[in-house]
């Protein structure tokens, strides 16, 4: 396909945007949130309209895959540029986060454009990413009738609560994953005038710190100063794992050189944490000493606290504590074993336990796998001039600190393939978060990157 055609498509496909953002912002008003039962009805009713417009749009099997116990996905394909064309996967996904009305400026499922973001629960995370396919390849059904390669979606209805029956998809629907390139939208870009491509993903072990002391609460008058207080004891070893800055300091990765330099190169000022993690004035972020913002968001591994059972104030009572409990969410470096976590924080905790309390560490499950992944073969320069053409520059190779299930499982069933990790989220995003938004310069660029996407890998 002559790359002179493609730009036809890209200017025509540019002429439709304010239909893009309408046509998207239709999808955002369905609150199709995954976690929660009584939205179960609305992610099918969206699986619906998406079917239904996929097939509009000129797609073959346009449908809706079905599986007990599990919400659905949408597949459709466009396969007439014959079996010697190059066959390309788009994945996204449907489904929600839930949100917390009290803390948005704006109705959350009522898409509302404030300046150059489109505000909404699901803009950037994720329809704004797979919708930017669908109005690509919709200008090139317009402009010539045809696509210049072959074309499978799949959207699926569960990533929000960790794509649980994914693989039962897979394994049900085989021939709807048959591909030889796939683009999985879902990721970010750092900065809007930076596009990236993502190559790593934190893994993520959640494990519970308990600390014992006493058979009941006791009267911290009578018994305070020679009775362990739990509370204080889990506080000391919490603290064990992180260093000064509140890094976490086990299991920490010696990383090579040429990593270290790369993160160096990844357009990630203080400005941007400040507003991207939304810092109250007079909180600086941590520094980042001989290594980079990059390097410690993606590569090193991190602990939050997300749970404890200490008493709050409305549970309030002068008594020292029977025990004490913390919910520990670790973020493993790419290539980090959850096993090998584990143990390492056993070795530090588990040994002389201050005032002498009962420590315990427990773990349901060590499947938060990472990802780390090396591009490799053609697609990728073709999708670095695809990405040149629509933002000016190449991608940027960048990690992602938060694990995301679905990457680490196509990771491991198609890593044979070239997967091109990409999206439209960026540092301000505030995805999951309240205010969620999407920068439509973004959304404008990824759409022309797609038209190109399909004709350089056409061409490849």
């Amino acid at each position: 396909m002559k790359r002179d055609i493609a730009q036809t498509v890209a200017d025509r496909a540019n002429t439709q945007f304010d239909q893009a953002v309408e046509a998207l912002s239709r999808y955002l008003r369905i609150p199709a949130i995954s976690c929660d039962p009584t939205h179960h009805a609305d992610v099918r009713k969206l699986a619906a309209a998406i079917r239904d417009d996929l097939h509009t749009l000129g797609l073959k099997r346009s449908r809706i895959l079905d599986l007990p116990d599990a919400l659905p996905c949408v597949a459709a394909e466009w396969m007439d540029a014959g079996p010697d064309a190059p066959t390309i996967l788009i994945y996204g996904h449907m489904d929600l986060q839930p949100v917390e009305i009290e803390n948005w400026r704006t109705d959350p499922h009522e898409p509302t454009v404030v300046g150059d973001r489109l505000y909404a629960r699901g803009a950037a995370d994720d329809m704004g990413g797979w919708v930017s396919h669908m109005v690509s390849i919709d200008a090139w059904l317009k402009e010539t009738g045809g696509l210049p390669c072959n074309v499978k979606l799949l959207i699926e209805g569960e990533e929000e609560i960790g794509s649980p029956n994914l693989e039962r998809f897979m394994d049900a629907y085989p021939e709807a994953f048959v591909s030889d390139v796939m683009v999985l939208t879902d990721c970010e870009n750092p900065s809007t005038e930076v596009p990236g491509l993502t190559v790593s993903l934190r893994g993520l072990l959640e494990v519970e710190l308990i600390c014992e002391a006493l058979d009941a609460d006791g009267h911290s008058g009578l018994w305070g100063g020679m009775v362990p207080d739990v509370s204080i004891a889990l506080m000391k070893l919490v603290s064990r794992l992180a260093d000064d800055d509140g890094r976490m300091k086990v299991g920490r990765r010696t990383l090579s050189d040429e990593r270290r330099a790369a993160g160096r190169t990844v357009p990630m000022p203080n400005a941007i944490i400040r507003k991207g993690a939304h810092l109250i004035d007079g909180v600086n972020p941590l520094p980042v000493r001989d290594g980079s913002a990059a390097e410690w968001m993606w590569w090193q591994p991190s602990i939050t606290v997300v749970a404890t059972t200490l008493p709050t104030a409305d549970r309030k009572k002068n008594a020292l504590r029977r025990s004490a409990s913390a919910t520990l969410s670790v973020r493993l470096a790419p290539d980090q074993n959850a096993r090998e976590m584990y143990a390492a924080m056993e070795e530090v905790l588990l040994v002389n336990p201050p005032g002498g309390v009962k420590v315990t560490l427990e773990v349901d499950n060590f499947d938060g796998e990472g990802w780390m992944y090396t591009p490799q073969g053609p697609a990728f320069p073709a999708a670095d001039r695809a990405y040149v053409k629509a933002w000016g520059k190449p991608m940027v190779q960048v990690g992602v600190g938060g694990s995301i299930p679905f990457v680490a499982l196509f990771g491991r069933r198609f890593g044979n393939l070239p997967l091109i990790l990409n999206g439209v989220m960026d540092p301000e995003s505030t995805a999951h978060g309240p205010n969620e938004s999407m920068h439509l310069g973004v959304f404008r660029k990824a759409i022309q990157a797609n038209v190109f996407l399909m004709s350089e890998l056409a061409a490849m």
